[in-house]
């Protein structure tokens, strides 16, 4: 795709049918096509919203419509489609915006969306390094195990159960992931 965020005719009618047509109130969206435009051109741009050049609309608008889209689930439908579409599907042509989308749209679906793209493997979809990101079904996995306190007397025993322990705590630290992830790294994560 150019670095232009242009979606040619074939890939529009293959986006529409997952696309919101119609405003809250009801008016038909016209610039359908243009409103996309401008959402992959700042994730593939990594821009803030108010930096949307003119052409693609208002920033408030365009970004309005990312949120309505993402939380009637448009990214998690599409993230479905792309694993299901066939190598010269025009989905397959949008995969790299789509991903970058999904990436802005993980601020606002939280850890299920991870969990999803996890399950999905489709990693460049993730937000920064897999490694860096909590991983929810392990860390859940591993805070309802219950570590009973070693054995009295043998301190061999002991010293394997201290060992355990903080292996285990150091897998649960590692699994919720990092506090904070530098922008470098996020930016660097192709």
């Amino acid at each position: 795709m150019p670095s232009q965020a242009s979606i040619t005719p074939l890939q529009s009618a293959a986006l529409l049918p997952y696309l919101l047509p119609r405003s809250p109130q009801g008016r038909p969206i016209r610039e359908l096509r243009t409103r996309m435009e401008g959402i992959f051109h700042i994730a593939l741009h990594n821009l803030p919203w108010h930096a949307l050049p003119a052409r693609f609309g208002k920033p408030d608008t365009v970004s309005r419509y990312f949120r309505r889209l993402t939380h009637a689930g448009l990214w998690q439908k599409l993230l479905h489609a792309l694993t299901e579409a066939a190598p010269g599907h025009p989905l397959r042509e949008l995969e790299t915006p789509i991903l970058k989308a999904c990436r802005r749209a993980h601020r606002i679906l939280g850890l299920p969306f991870l969990v999803l793209i996890r399950k999905l493997n489709l990693r460049r979809a993730l937000p920064a390094p897999p490694w860096l990101l909590p991983d929810p079904l392990l860390s859940e996995t591993l805070a309802s195990l219950k570590i009973a306190p070693p054995p009295p007397g043998e301190y061999g025993h002991k010293t394997r159960h201290a060992r355990l322990l903080a292996a285990l705590q150091r897998l649960h630290r590692n699994a919720a992931g990092r506090a904070r992830i530098p922008r470098s790294v996020r930016a660097g994560w192709p």
